[in-house]
C-alpha cells in the first residue's frame, strides 16, 4: 500500500507527461464539440457517445501510468502476440460476418457483443512497446543488417491490417520504424537510403495507377487507385465528369475549410454549413475540415499548437528518460501520432490523397481514442519515473 501512494506522489509531482494529458485532453473536448457540429439530430448522437469514450479513455490513462517499467516491458510481447492473432482473425476466410463484420469493405472490427474491437489499434500500441524493447539492447544498428531486422517486424502486422484493407492505418509503420531507429542509433546514411527506396516505391505505386495492368498485378485496390488519380486530376483541374466525382469527397473537405474563414461561423451556423455540404465521414476521417468551418484560421492553429505540445512533451520524456525502453517508446507514439496528424489534415485540405485514417483524439471511434490515451498514459508513467 506504502508503494501504491508513493507511485501516486510521483504521478503528482510536475513532470511533463502533464502537458500530454492536457493537449489531449483540450483535443478530445473539440473533437466532441466537433462531432456535435457534424451530427445534429436526427443523426446518431455520436457526440455523448464519444464522450462516455472519453471517461473510458481517463481511466484507461491512469491504468497505464501505475505500472512499473519492469511490468509493460514483460507485457509488449504478449500483447503484440494478441494483436497479431486478433488481426489473423479479421482476415481469416470463412469467419461469420457476425463475428467479423464488413463495414465500408474493409473487415477492421470484432463483433464482441456490445461494441466492434479494432485489432490494428491495439497492433499501434503493442508494436511500438515490443520494437522499443527490441531495439532497446541491440548494438549492431549501425549495420544494414541491424537495420533491416526491426523492418522485418514491422511487415507482419503492416501486411495483415493492409489486408484488411486498411492502408491508411498501415501506413503509419515505416514512419514510426524510421524515427525509433534514428533515436536507437541507427546511421542517417542508412535511414536515408531506406527513406529513398520508400520514396521510390511510391513513385512506382503511383505510376502504376496510370499503366493499363492486369488488375492481379495493381499494387492497390480500384477505390484506392481512384483516390490517388482524383488528387492528381484535382490539382489539373481537369473537368471529367468522372474523375470529378473521385475527388468529391476531397472537394467538400476543401470547401468546408475555406467557408471558415478566419474566426469561423459559430455553431449554428457551421451545423447549418456542414448538413447541406454532405461531405462523407464528416465525423470520423474528415473531421478537421468541420473544426475549421467551426472556429476558422484561428481554431485551427489552435489544434495544430495542441497537437505540438503534445509531440513535444513526449520528446522531452525521451529526451530525459535514463531507460533506453521508456525513451524508445516515447520517440515511437510522437512518431506514430505525428504522421498520422499529418497525414489526416493534409487530405482534408487537398495536399494528400484521402486515405482512411482518422484524426488521433478528435476523429469519432471509441478504440482509437482509448488506444490514443494508452499513449499518453504510459507517456506519463515514463515521464514521472526519477
Amino acid at each position: 500500500m506504502n508503494r501504491f501512494w508513493a507511485r501516486i506522489g510521483e504521478l503528482l509531482r510536475p513532470h511533463a507527461g502533464f502537458l500530454a494529458v492536457i493537449a489531449s485532453v483540450a483535443l478530445s473536448v473539440i473533437g466532441i464539440e466537433a462531432i456535435r457540429t457534424a451530427s445534429p439530430p436526427p443523426h446518431p448522437d455520436y457526440a455523448t457517445q464519444q464522450l462516455r469514450w472519453l471517461f473510458v479513455a481517463m481511466v484507461a490513462t491512469v491504468g497505464c501510468a501505475l505500472p512499473s517499467i519492469r511490468f509493460i516491458r514483460a507485457m509488449a510481447w504478449p500483447l503484440m502476440l494478441l494483436s497479431i492473432a486478433l488481426l489473423v482473425l479479421v482476415v481469416l476466410p470463412g469467419v461469420p460476418r457476425s463475428i467479423v463484420p464488413m463495414i465500408n469493405g474493409a473487415t477492421c472490427w470484432i463483433n464482441i457483443g456490445f461494441m466492434h474491437v479494432q485489432p490494428s489499434e491495439l497492433a499501434r500500441v503493442a508494436f511500438i512497446l515490443s520494437l522499443a524493447l527490441f531495439l532497446r539492447d541491440r548494438t549492431n544498428l549501425r549495420t544494414a543488417l541491424g537495420v533491416l531486422l526491426p523492418l522485418g517486424l514491422m511487415v507482419v502486422p503492416m501486411a495483415l491490417i493492409a489486408k484488411e484493407p486498411d492502408l491508411g492505418v498501415a501506413l503509419v509503420f515505416p514512419p514510426t520504424v524510421g524515427a525509433m531507429l534514428l533515436a536507437a542509433g541507427a546511421r542517417l546514411r542508412h535511414m536515408l537510403a531506406l527513406a529513398g527506396l520508400g520514396v521510390l516505391v511510391s513513385a512506382l505505386v503511383v505510376l502504376a495507377v496510370y499503366l493499363d495492368l492486369p488488375e492481379s498485378m495493381q499494387p492497390l485496390k480500384p477505390h484506392q487507385r481512384a483516390r490517388i488519380a482524383a488528387l492528381i486530376t484535382r490539382a489539373q483541374a481537369d473537368p471529367r465528369p468522372s474523375l470529378r466525382a473521385d475527388a468529391y469527397q476531397q472537394e467538400k473537405a476543401v470547401t468546408l475549410v475555406g467557408a471558415g474563414g478566419w474566426s469561423g461561423n459559430g455553431a449554428v451556423r457551421a451545423q447549418q454549413i456542414v448538413f447541406h455540404n454532405r461531405l462523407p465521414e464528416d465525423h470520423t476521417d474528415m473531421i478537421y475540415p468541420v473544426i475549421v468551418n467551426r472556429w476558422g484560421f484561428q481554431g485551427a492553429v489552435a489544434v495544430l499548437g495542441l497537437y505540438a505540445m503534445l509531440f513535444f512533451s513526449m520528446f522531452i520524456t525521451a529526451a530525459t528518460s535514463k531507460d533506453n525502453f521508456a525513451r524508445l517508446a516515447c520517440v515511437g507514439f510522437a512518431g506514430m501520432l505525428a504522421f498520422q496528424t499529418f497525414v489526416n489534415v493534409g487530405m482534408t485540405v487537398g495536399l494528400l490523397p484521402v486515405t482512411g485514417i482518422t484524426l488521433p483524439f478528435v476523429s469519432y471511434g471509441g478504440a482509437s481514442l482509448v488506444m490514443s490515451f494508452v499513449m499518453v498514459g504510459l507517456t506519463c508513467n515514463f515521464a514521472s519515473r526519477r
